[in-house]
């Protein structure tokens, strides 16, 4: 639809003629969704659909800041459990605590943090417990040459 709309021709018109035309010559056959009812149609409105659909499609979400740190301390203590080593177990911690402090000087926007930085060594501790359990069940670490 590139024309411009002649002089002296009601607009609705126009623009029905150039869509009865645009059927007419097949181009909205096959189109995606064709068939199917649109969408969240009984949803109520929402000025910001379009960014929920696009973080959604995208995998991202929002928290704010406390909430997203306390999401990550989280994440870092299961890391941290699953991890190989002890230098592991021991960065893990090291840099969600560093964080933690962060957010404990400068408290960021949001509810608050609710967090105080992890005791390394209590971690290691339950660490070596769990890897020792583990290994007890399944006969781990070396077999007989």
């Amino acid at each position: 639809m590139t024309e411009r709309k002649p002089p002296g021709v009601d607009f609705e018109t126009w623009a029905d003629r150039q869509i009865r035309e645009a059927a007419e010559r097949g181009e909205f056959d096959e189109l995606p969704g064709m068939g199917r009812p649109l969408p969240d149609l009984d949803q109520p409105y929402d000025d910001l659909w379009w960014v929920r659909k696009k973080m959604s499609r995208e995998g991202l979400s929002y928290l704010p800041p406390a909430l997203a740190l306390r999401k990550e301390a989280e994440d870092a203590l299961a890391a941290a459990r699953r991890a190989r080593s002890e230098p592991e177990v021991r960065r893990i911690v090291a840099g969600v605590n560093e964080r933690i402090r962060a957010a404990l000087r400068m408290p960021p926007p949001g509810p608050p943090l609710g967090l105080e930085p992890f005791d390394a060594e209590e971690i290691v501790r339950e660490w070596h417990q769990g890897r020792g359990e583990r290994e007890g069940r399944g006969g781990g670490g070396r077999r007989p040459a």
